[in-house]
């Protein structure tokens, strides 16, 4: 039975071809582990991805799986959860793939709701073609294709997965096993996109990118671990926490033992509170930000074709139809 299964069920035998030290190492456990949590079943779990290092990911699971080409992994998945609405559908990408070239696919299949578990490995960088600046690269940031520094204002994953109306966002670090164990387990359960970012260390074109917020000596200080229902608290030992200020409309720090204005409590389904938190720079906001449950695509696709995608009339007579004619 899928409960009885372990994350060695779902660890694959193929070799792992990821650089020493990359953060994708740590995602691929958490995933194992994660997949045998929520009992998931091999037979019924599918891994589709693009190009970029994140991408090797369907080798190494031991599931059904899709390398398919840059950027279009969210329309495959699409395809594929169509076809199979049962089936439980991972995609996974980088911040190349999903944001640059894939970008279009990801806005309409979070604007249509798809039923699909999008992992977008976020390194700020090019890992796979050597060290380009990505989308989400931060101004000044020095590669090869950026040698002065880059110029570009960086693409925020979670204001774009809002902006297009997405229902599910959701923040992880690459080596944070609890917290990414949280957000993949609650991916998992949500009827519809659910995208989570996570920000992977790329230890030889981006190393330590993140280590203003990921240093285990400061963590306390510089991240918010969200749960819906409980008080936004950080700090070692939770002596801070995040208000609102009514003067400037920001989300602001304050002494949770003396602070005047009330600390926010974390509301999941508050797209307003949730913009400001993914702004939001020190601490940064992890966990589940935002969702809001709606109807799945599939689930709608399906409520509107009946027929369930079984071929009623021939492509002749379809291609014969009223919007069709003769010229004499």
């Amino acid at each position: 039975m899928s409960s009885q299964l372990t994350a060695k069920d779902f660890a694959s035998s193929q070799e792992i071809r990821w650089c020493p030290g990359c953060g994708d190492y740590a995602i691929l456990k958490s995933m194992t582990k994660a997949l045998a949590d929520v009992g998931a079943r091999p037979d019924n779990t599918a891994f589709v991805s693009g190009i970029g290092c994140a991408a090797r990911f369907p080798y190494y699971v031991n599931t059904y799986g899709f390398h398919t080409i840059h950027g279009r992994a969210p329309a495959i998945a699409t395809g594929l959860k169509l076809a199979n609405p049962e089936l439980d559908v991972w995609v996974v990408t980088g911040d190349g793939d999903a944001l640059s070239i894939g970008g279009n696919h990801l806005i309409h299949t979070l604007r249509r709701n798809v039923g699909l578990k999008i992992l977008l490995f976020n390194n700020e960088v090019y890992g796979l073609t050597k060290g380009q600046y990505s989308p989400t690269s931060r101004l000044g940031t020095r590669t090869p294709s950026s040698p002065d520094g880059s110029f570009d204002v960086p693409i925020s994953a979670g204001q774009l997965a809002l902006g297009c109306g997405g229902r599910f966002f959701a923040r992880a670090i690459d080596t944070d096993k609890t917290g990414l164990a949280h957000v993949l387990e609650q991916a998992h359960a949500f009827d519809g996109s659910a995208l989570t970012e996570i920000y992977q260390n790329c230890i030889v074109y981006n190393k330590d990118v993140y280590a203003s917020f990921t240093d285990r000596k400061t963590a306390h200080d510089t991240q918010l671990h969200l749960r819906h229902g409980e008080p936004m608290l950080f700090g070692k030992d939770s002596e801070r926490g995040i208000a609102f200020d009514n003067e400037r409309y920001v989300l602001k720090i304050v002494d949770a033992s003396t602070a005047s204005d009330p600390i926010l409590i974390h509301d999941e389904t508050n797209e307003v509170i949730a913009r400001l938190l993914i702004a939001l720079d020190k601490p940064v906001a992890l966990g589940v930000i935002y969702r809001n449950p709606a109807v799945a695509y599939e689930t709608a696709f399906h409520a509107h074709h009946p027929s369930n995608m079984q071929r009623r009339r021939s492509v002749a007579d379809v291609i014969a139809g009223p919007n069709s004619w003769q010229v004499e």
